[in-house]
């Protein structure tokens, strides 16, 4: 019975003695080495391309957000049936795409709405959309570029289409008392060409444009 017990307990004694140098190996000295690495590397990606302004962190360069205004009557905040703020479209900012993560844009919460080309659900909130966004930016209903009406497959996208952002420059300019030509050169300082040159469409980073806009007109 000892001969036998033996071998057995060495086995036991040897996979111990691996699971505790792997777990050392791959579990703390790997993710503190990559870490140090990618900090030196590339510090602003790694902590999450974060941007900050006037000493607060204001947003993520990767991360879209929604521009809006609470709906007010009579000088106070219009409530929904749940007891939530009615919001709409804040005229002065750049209007980012729709998203489906949570209430919008929430990184904990990434996806897509999954509803296909034929769900009623989906139509219906595509006709709302074109109608909002040709309602704020004063076109036809037909001219409404595509990422005004459609979420991205993570629901996180902080881009929208040179299209998209040429719509709305007319509005800012109104809003903010700016010339066109200056609200376009904006645009076009924030336009990014394709990855590499080949991937992808060009792109406009709504957060990054904002931004330039409020520190543009203070």
């Amino acid at each position: 019975m000892a001969s036998r017990t033996a071998p057995a307990l060495q086995q036991y004694g040897a996979a111990l003695r691996a699971l505790l140098v792997l777990t050392v190996l791959l579990g703390l000295v790997y993710p503190l080495v990559m870490t140090a690495v990618a900090q030196v590397a590339f510090g602003s990606n790694a902590d999450g391309s974060l941007v900050h302004r006037g000493g607060k962190t204001v947003g993520s360069d990767l991360i879209g957000q929604a521009f809006t205004r609470p709906v007010l009557v009579s000088g106070k905040p219009k409530m929904d049936a749940d007891g939530n703020p009615v919001v709409e479209a804040a005229p002065e900012y750049f209007q980012s795409r729709p998203s489906a993560a949570g209430t919008g844009y929430d990184p904990l919460s990434t996806s897509a709405s999954n509803l296909g080309p034929d769900n009623k659900d989906l139509i219906a909130a595509v006709k709302e959309r074109r109608a909002t966004a040709a309602k704020l930016d004063g076109v036809s209903p037909s001219s409404v570029p595509p990422d005004a009406l459609l979420a991205s497959g993570s629901g996180l996208d902080p881009h929208i289409s040179p299209a998209y952002a040429d719509e709305q420059i007319a509005r800012i300019a109104r809003e903010r008392n700016l010339s066109v030509a200056n609200v376009r050169q904006l645009v076009d300082e924030h336009t990014q060409g394709r990855t590499l040159g080949f991937l992808g469409e060009e792109r406009v980073n709504v957060v990054e444009l904002n931004l330039a806009l409020d520190a543009l007109t203070g």
